[in-house]
This record gives structure tokens, sequence and C-alpha cells, in this order.
């Protein structure tokens, strides 16, 4: 099992995450996402902004999903 925070996904906080794979920690982070837009949470709502202009261009999220993804494979298992 790996750990990476919502700050390390592209997001505003330490709320931390905890999967056996990437894709379920993507999961998490994109439901504590969108717990936050419903909070309105100003500093995740200017995360998602930026977010949202990455996702314009999608060879540069592509490159940041596998960033991430490799950032994620590279952690000690917790």
């Amino acid at each position: 099992m790996k750990t990476m925070t919502c700050n390390q996904l592209g997001g505003a906080c330490e709320q931390e995450f905890s999967a056996e794979t990437f894709e379920e920690i993507a999961e998490m982070s994109k439901q504590h996402g969108m717990d936050m837009f419903q909070q309105q949470d100003e500093a995740h709502l200017t995360a998602m902004r930026k977010m949202q202009t990455l996702m314009k261009a999608p060879e540069e999220m592509k490159q940041w999903f596998k960033s991430k993804q490799k950032e994620f494979e590279t952690l000690p298992d917790s």
C-alpha cells in the first residue's frame, strides 16, 4: 500500500490517500475533490481551475498523469 497527499496530486491540502494502485488513489482524490467542490473550499477550487486548464491540453494532461503515476510507483510501501 502506498500513500499520496491531495497536494501531491495537484490539490490544496495534506489529506492522505492510501491504496494498492495509482488508479485507486486517483479515484479517492477525485472523490475528495468533489467533496471540496460541494463545500466550495476556495483553495481546492483554485487547484481545480488549474487542473481544468491542464485538461484543455490533452498531451500535457497525459504527461502530468504519467508523472504522478511514476511518482506513486517510486513511493515506499506504507
